[in-house]
């Protein structure tokens, strides 16, 4: 049975989320304060966690970054911040997925279940994967280059791996939005442009001999192999 770890001030939201979860045959802890969520999330070592933002003590934030700095565990932030710049700014930190409140408590129920399921999918993964000088890790979540670690932000991290686990395989915008990115995207598609376009300059000193993101102008992208 997997293990939810919800991290929530407010007690009814937390009790409601607790029952629905809980339904669905999860296991479910609950935190009430930021300090307490550190606690939990090291003593249990859940499955995934349900993160608010505004918490007493440590704020969401801080325990997203703490967890991301020892855990691949997936997280999806809930708080009432609806602003697109905070939804990228959790998102970039290397959250998930996203809700903001008010939220339907079905809805969260699918949103645990999707990411869990992208999850599970990176874990049954190869373990690692060699591209001639390029090592990825996918359990480690790391990219060395002529043995030397790479430098990407969450978000682009995930969309490489993604591309990696999949290569020689085509992806439009819309399919790498929803299979990596698993949000209700508020904005321009074009942002999967950019991450692309970052990625390639992080893997700039990779041989062309060897692979390649290449562009398929007005259907996607695919991460190309060349043995």
């Amino acid at each position: 049975m997997k293990s939810i770890l919800i991290v929530e001030d407010e007690l009814t939201i937390s009790r409601v989320l607790k029952a629905y979860l809980e339904k669905a045959d999860f296991h479910v802890e609950q935190a009430f304060t930021g300090d307490e969520a550190l606690q939990k999330f090291d003593a249990i070592n859940p499955s995934l966690v349900l993160l608010d933002v505004m918490l007493p003590g440590q704020n969401g934030w801080s325990i997203l970054q703490y967890i991301r700095e020892k855990s691949a565990c997936p997280v999806i932030m809930l708080t009432a911040l609806g602003q697109i710049n905070q939804k990228l700014n959790g998102l970039n930190q290397g959250a998930d997925d996203y809700m903001t409140k008010p939220f339907i408590a079905e809805e969260v129920v699918a949103r645990v279940k999707a990411v869990l399921r992208r999850s599970t999918q990176v874990m049954e993964a190869d373990e690692t994967k060699y591209f001639g000088s390029l090592k990825v890790d996918f359990v480690a979540h790391t990219v060395t280059l002529h043995g030397i670690e790479l430098n990407f932000n969450p978000r682009e991290l995930s969309l490489f791996l993604f591309l990696a686990q999949n290569q020689n395989q085509m992806f439009s915008r819309e399919q790498l939005i929803e299979n990596v990115w698993g949000m209700d995207y508020e904005g321009s598609d074009r942002a999967v442009d950019l991450a692309i376009t970052r990625i390639r300059r992080t893997l700039q000193n990779w041989p062309v001999s060897e692979g390649e993101i290449r562009t398929y102008r007005g259907l996607g992208y695919k991460f190309c192999v060349y043995e």
